[in-house]
């Protein structure tokens, strides 16, 4: 087992490596750094693979997706339908307990759609969101791999909100 502190380092690179491949919608890594039922040493052809340490995300405002494929798939529509997303990483905390590793994380993001038409080789508009996220690694042999994914938006304040707040 390695030292507490390279387990965090480790941990938080392979966060950083998640939301890489996200920015760079680079699916093939993005699905390598995703728990496979081999990475669990288990066989497959006697396991059911969705059964066997399954894998589940949630998207801000989503259902809960179990499965690696299902996943894998959201991930595949998310990537066709933007054309640019970046993340800002804030407010990063990782834990380790023996082969189970939590970050807790606020993603800063900033995403375009397609232009509109005629627009030429131009984005749409930018847009900006606030999520926090938890994600769960699992160590294994090949490294620390997403066991899974939960992010939900921050509902900011407005100042209407905040004079309803305010004492008469």
């Amino acid at each position: 087992m390695s030292a507490p502190h390279t387990d965090v380092e480790q941990v938080e690179a392979a966060n950083t490596a998640f939301y890489e491949a996200l920015e760079q919608g680079d699916f093939e890594e993005l699905a390598s750094l995703w728990l496979t039922p081999s990475d669990l040493g288990v066989d497959e052809s006697y396991h059911d693979p969705a059964d066997t340490g399954v894998v589940s995300c949630v998207h801000p405002g989503w259902p809960v997706l179990t499965g690696r494929g299902e996943v894998l798939r959201s991930y595949a529509l998310i990537m066709a339908n933007t054309d640019y997303i970046q993340f800002f990483l804030t407010d990063v905390h990782v834990s380790v307990t023996g082969d189970t590793a939590l970050v807790n994380c606020t993603e800063n993001i900033l995403s375009g759609g397609p232009a509109p038409e005629g627009a030429g080789e131009e984005l749409g508009p930018l847009v900006g969101q606030l999520v926090v996220a938890t994600n769960v690694f699992r160590r294994t042999p090949l490294g620390w791999k997403l066991w899974s994914h939960h992010a939900s938006p921050v509902l900011a304040e407005t100042d209407e909100d905040e004079q309803d707040d305010t004492p008469a």
